[in-house]
């Protein structure tokens, strides 16, 4: 596959956006943000978005959002956690990019996910647990898994541009 779009999924906290600007530096592509598009968007934040308008507007937002994308070339995308999730959103993706996973285990994302209700879907471990499980199976249909247990962000930006080599 030869790609000139590349989208980063997986768990919050699995460094989606911390890889995308160093992808996005190395290869002089411009990033885009897919959470950060939409709290542009609504005037507020993500945990305000869905307290206030539910889950379901999200989702909406964050569709039209990738949308938005799909004419971008030479773009490195870090999207939220759960944008893979939405299968609209999943096929428009794989359509138009390579989709990278970050695959993070949960017990090194604990540490980086705050329960203090700022993620709106994890406000407590066990919450954490189930969503995680969850979106496995969806992050699974990536083009590419990246192991990102005890990988730095240079390491994952390297398999990356090898991979684009290829």
């Amino acid at each position: 596959m030869r790609a000139d779009k590349i989208y980063l999924v997986g768990f919050m906290g699995a460094g989606k956006t911390s890889l995308a600007r160093e992808v996005g530096r190395r290869l002089d592509w411009k990033v885009e943000d897919v959470d950060e598009r939409i709290e542009a968007r609504e005037r507020r934040s993500i945990a305000d978005i869905f307290s206030q308008s539910g889950e379901a507007y999200f989702r909406a937002v964050e569709r039209s959002v990738v949308q938005e994308l799909l004419p971008l070339r030479h773009t490195v995308v870090a999207t939220g956690g759960g944008t893979c999730v939405d299968p609209d959103s999943r096929a428009l993706m794989k359509a138009d990019g390579a989709v990278f996973w970050i695959d993070v285990p949960l017990a090194a994302l604990v540490d980086r996910i705050p329960l203090d209700g700022s993620r709106p879907l994890a406000p407590s471990r066990i919450q954490l647990e189930y969503l995680f499980a969850q979106r496995r199976e969806a992050y699974l249909q990536a083009h590419v898994r990246l192991d990102g247990a005890r990988a730095s962000i240079g390491d994952l930006a390297d398999r990356i541009l090898e991979w684009l080599d290829h």
